[in-house]
């Protein structure tokens, strides 16, 4: 399990990873030291940010959430609390192309490292796959990285199941740095990602699995009613592919097993995850520290037979 593999050994580490998409996002900086702390305060110590988030927000030119972390390391002085994640590869440009290359990565993670105001990233991910630039090359920059001591781990996010494999078999032909973790797309909504070639190789290669969007971008948490209410947000674009027959039929059955359990919508959705085969830790966001009570809900409760059963039906593909 990667948060055991990662987790410092003397603290409480719960197999749920916080996104930190959010911060200098919807959270500005006080917003997020006050959910930082709330984390901490709770046992959660795992934060999955990225060199590109968050990028997509008017005005926004990438790098706030790696900034906002890095301030929080500097007024608490707590860098080693915190298991941190962060990524590359996507474009810091609006409609830019990824790049994995060599030359991007060894800048990009400097850019990070200093962002971040730390020495060091406990584990690094591929963002995404430009697909020109050979496994190989883009290994053996992480592989430069590690011998610096500035990586400990490194995973693969949005990677087909053919580039992971070739990965994988580089890895172990060039006696380069193996990607250890997987992050798909992963939720009640979206199964096909990752479920099939990418799972299969996530258990021939003993890898951890982190999904990311883990409450469907907000929508399994039940508090959009319609696209009406985000028309025109940047929210829009996260969440218009929920609003149909099949979001709306899944999100019922999380609701009505939610209330047999008397917890939250998020918690059900969360520990459906969690109980799922493959599934290391699942990742999920909050915007107020009220917010996290889901996470403590989802880490309490056991979903019996009957209620994985029904979540896997109504959301098969």
């Amino acid at each position: 399990m990667i948060y055991k593999k990662l987790g410092n050994t003397d603290l409480q580490t719960p197999p749920i990873i916080f996104g930190g998409n959010v911060f200098g996002w919807t959270l500005d900086e006080k917003e997020s030291f006050r959910m930082l702390d709330q984390l901490l305060d709770l046992g959660f110590n795992m934060i999955d940010t990225a060199d590109v988030y968050s990028r997509w927000a008017k005005g926004n030119p990438g790098g706030e959430s790696e900034r906002i972390i890095g301030n929080y390391f500097k007024a608490r002085n707590n860098r080693d609390k915190i298991t941190l994640i962060t990524k590359v590869g996507s474009s810091m440009i609006q409609g830019g192309k990824a790049d994995i290359s060599r030359d991007h990565i060894l800048k990009a993670a400097e850019d990070s490292l200093r962002r971040l105001q730390t020495d060091h990233i406990d584990l690094y991910f591929t963002h995404k796959d430009d697909k020109t630039t050979p496994v190989e090359e883009t290994l053996g920059a992480y592989q430069t990285l590690i011998k610096q001591g500035k990586l400990r781990y490194i995973g693969a996010s949005n990677l087909s199941a053919e580039r992971l494999k070739l990965s994988l078999e580089a890895s172990s032909n060039h006696s380069l740095p193996k990607y250890e973790v997987i992050q798909p797309e992963y939720n009640l909504l979206v199964r096909d990602k990752f479920e099939g070639e990418i799972r299969d190789l996530c258990r021939d290669y003993n890898l951890g699995v982190t999904g990311y969007f883990s409450l469907a971008s907000g929508f399994l948490t039940g508090k959009y009613k319609s696209l009406d209410q985000i028309s025109g947000t940047e929210r829009e674009r996260f969440l218009k592919n929920y609003f149909n027959d099949k979001g709306l039929r899944v999100l019922q059955a999380v609701k009505n097993i939610a209330e047999k359990h008397k917890i939250s919508a998020s918690a059900i959705a969360l520990k459906w995850i969690m109980q799922r085969p493959y599934i290391s830790a699942p990742i999920a966001s909050a915007t107020k520290p009220e917010h996290l009570n889901s996470f403590k809900e989802a880490l309490k409760t056991e979903l019996d037979q009957e209620d994985m059963q029904r979540l896997n039906d109504i959301s098969a593909y």
